[in-house]
């Protein structure tokens, strides 16, 4: 009886109830219109749910008084069309309502795919450029190894010979060419990534003794190369100052600085004055191997170290 007496008693004409549950609205529904609109007419009932369609019905249901005697006035002809339109248009606003909402849930699902796919391309080439470094390292790695092996061998082989043995077979049949003794291979005969990859070499052989201006050399090429590469439009890091004190004692006074950036496309103009990269000679796929480049001889602890000066 208590739960009974807290719940609301709404009021409603009868007729306006009647005609509002033929045009399908709940009889709940309607109870509340007629009851909050005063039981004046079927337009302002429909008004009222119209303005409330949108708040959440959280009340209990109440109970309904169905009153005959509360006056309302009586409809015109037109009326009872008027009504039907208004109803046609709350359909109409509610389909719309539904309708834009399944658009923005596929919308919100297209963009969180769009994203995805993305960030899974972004991670694939983040990957393929790790691989891509890992593999390059290895192979500078492998080729220390086996300098490393051959100088332990021909140690061997001179103590053998100075005690009057003959030379190792192992020796004998790994002994290095005299093509593999030059210090350089031709130009002609390499790829690009090893013709950066020995130019590197000779910077780093050339200053052996100063790791801290190899270092710093190998982080300003890096620079530039990387500026050109993500802005290969902007000019100001396509063109560079030979004479700038800053490049000089970074790049330019070293052997092979100015050498690698020439490799890269830059080419000298203005009697030497300036190292200039032309837009139309930006070679994305050389930049980038460049830069892989030099994040391998900066990271490999055996890089050059082994090679004859």
């Amino acid at each position: 009886m208590e739960s009974q007496q807290e719940l609301s008693v709404l009021e409603a004409n009868k007729r306006l109830l009647e005609e509002l549950e033929d045009m399908g609205f709940p009889r709940i529904q309607a109870a509340k219109a007629l009851h909050f609109s005063g039981n004046t007419d079927i337009e302002a009932a429909i008004n009222w749910i119209i303005d409330h369609e949108n708040e959440p019905n959280v009340d209990p249901i109440p109970m309904i008084a169905v009153n005959i005697d509360i006056d309302s006035p009586q409809p015109a002809v037109q009326t009872t069309g008027d009504m039907e339109i208004k109803a046609q248009e709350l359909r109409i606003r509610r389909d719309s309502y539904s309708m834009s909402g399944i658009l923005k849930i596929k919308e919100r699902i297209r963009a969180g795919k769009e994203i995805n796919e993305a960030k899974r391309v972004a991670e694939d080439n983040e990957r393929k450029r790790y691989l891509a470094s890992r593999k390059a390292q290895k192979e500078e790695e492998k080729r220390a190894r086996e300098k490393v092996r051959q100088k332990l061998e021909a140690d061997k082989n001179e103590r053998r010979r100075v005690l009057g043995l003959p030379p190792s077979a192992s020796h004998t049949a790994t002994r290095p060419s005299a093509h593999d003794k030059k210090n350089y291979v031709s130009v002609a005969s390499v790829s690009k990534a090893e013709q950066l990859r020995e130019c590197l070499r000779t910077l780093k052989r050339s200053h052996k003794d100063d790791e801290g201006a190899v270092k710093s050399a190998f982080q300003t090429l890096l620079v530039y190369v990387g500026n050109v590469a993500k802005n290969p439009d902007s000019e100001k890091f396509r063109k560079i100052r030979v004479g700038n004190p800053l490049f000089q004692n970074k790049v330019g006074r070293l052997r092979g600085g100015i050498e690698f950036l020439e490799l890269c496309g830059f080419e000298r103009i203005e009697e030497d004055k300036y190292l200039f990269l032309p837009r139309d000679k930006v070679n994305l796929a050389v930049l980038n191997s460049a830069g892989l480049q030099i994040k391998s001889a900066m990271s490999n602890p055996f890089f050059a170290t082994l090679s004859h000066p």
